[in-house]
């Protein structure tokens, strides 16, 4: 049975959405650069050998909409490549590559495009979800959260237990203050984890790692934009811990203990490991597993536990035998939670900061995990990884790697 490995990633710089440095690009002609950068780093392979591409994004409307994956390819002047989107949220493009993974697996291709992209800037109207669309079945369990929401009721039970249906349009911000309060987690220890997370951020820009995961984005004006908006130098928790809380007035979750909105692209080439070797490549890494959970929507920021665990279990690892982790920072209290229940040590998680100071492209996150976690293992010279994430509408998602190179 073939592997799957990894030979090529690009990620661009994130930017911040509406005002920053990418707020004026299109998603498809974002992605369409990070496709370019990636096949450039593999000249030897022939792109009529490609299987298809395959995209993920969280919100597939507008610009984003009629299926971005196939209008990428034709850009990208491979009118013979099929393309297909995927919406799984927050893990699109994870999901793109385990896409990728089963294909190599299942032997029905040996070359494929993983493809993440998220332009908040370019929704037209804020998030481009209609709320007349919604299912009138879960009414009761929204307005159920619009009362906690404004303060008016009391800690988070599952909807479950008393015969109700969850929200599964709820608001993350809600679902990281249910998850506060499930497993009990402080506003001082969220805090202190936002402040690591750009602290380290901070490191990693100085000792020029951001710079090799990052491939720049030129602008249709011809400026070169080659850094990430988010991470800012000299951040300590006296700053932080004087934000109000954003999603309830009594709440713990506040703009710097979150991620912010974001825009960015990032492209993966995968093949197999004989297709690799046919053409002379040596691949970064291998990937070992992939899972998948699903959980109430009001926690959704617990996805990551049950989704580590069938990796882990596929891949027939331990915790212990992970070198370097990256949870996604949708929120401070997510990450830490779900890094504390499954027992990973702190110093193994995110080294070099995370979504609260890098940002989260919901599309784009997937793929600039695997760049960083990619780069990560190189970097402090690790073979095993994991990056996961929670996923919108109660899901949870991860995949084990192993450094090859």
């Amino acid at each position: 049975m073939p592997e799957a490995v990894i030979v090529s990633v690009a990620r661009s710089p994130i930017g911040r959405a509406r005002k920053g440095s990418l707020k004026n690009i299109r998603p498809d002609d974002l992605a369409v650069q990070m496709v370019e950068a990636t096949l450039a780093k593999v000249p030897a392979l022939n792109r009529a050998d490609i299987t298809d591409l395959h995209l993920g994004v969280a919100q597939p409307a507008g610009e984003s909409g009629n299926n971005l994956a196939r209008a990428v390819a034709v850009l990208a002047g491979m009118d013979n490549l099929p393309g297909v989107t995927v919406n799984r949220y927050c893990s699109s493009s994870l999901q793109t590559t385990r896409m990728a993974f089963h294909g190599i697996k299942a032997d029905e291709g040996d070359v494929f495009l993983s493809v993440g992209v998220e332009t908040v800037s370019r929704f037209m109207n804020g998030f481009s979800d209609d709320p007349k669309a919604q299912n009138p079945r879960f009414a009761e369990a929204v307005q159920r959260n619009r009362i906690r929401a404004q303060g008016g009721a009391d800690s988070w039970t599952d909807p479950r237990e008393h015969g109700l249906l969850p929200d599964v349009y709820i608001d993350m911000g809600e679902t990281a203050e249910n998850v506060a309060q499930r497993i009990g987690m402080s506003r001082q220890e969220q805090d202190e984890f936002s402040v690591r997370s750009h602290n380290l951020a901070e490191i990693a820009i100085g000792n020029g790692f951001w710079a090799k995961d990052i491939t720049p984005v030129t602008l249709a004006d011809g400026t070169c934009v080659s850094a990430d908006d988010g991470p800012r130098a000299g951040v300590t928790y006296d700053t932080v811990s004087q934000l109000k809380p954003v999603f309830r007035p009594d709440g713990s979750v506040t703009a710097a203990n979150a991620c912010p909105l974001n825009d960015g692209a990032a492209a993966l080439v995968i093949m197999s490991d004989i297709k690799a070797k046919q053409l002379g490549l040596t691949p970064l890494a291998r990937i070992v597993a992939t899972g998948v959970s699903g959980l109430s929507p009001e926690i959704m920021g617990l996805g990551p536990i049950e989704a580590v665990k069938q990796a882990l279990g596929h891949a027939k690892l331990g915790i212990d035998d992970i070198d370097l982790w990256e949870i996604n920072e949708a929120f401070a209290v997510q990450a830490l939670g779900s890094a504390q229940a499954l027992g990973i040590p702190i110093d193994k998680l995110n080294v070099n900061g995370g979504a609260i100071a890098i940002g989260h492209p919901f599309g784009m996150t997937g793929a600039r995990i695997t760049s960083t976690l990619i780069n990560s293992l190189q970097h402090h010279d690790k073979q095993f990884g994991v990056e996961t994430m929670c996923v919108g509408g109660g899901q949870g998602m991860a995949m084990v790697l192993e450094r090859l190179s």
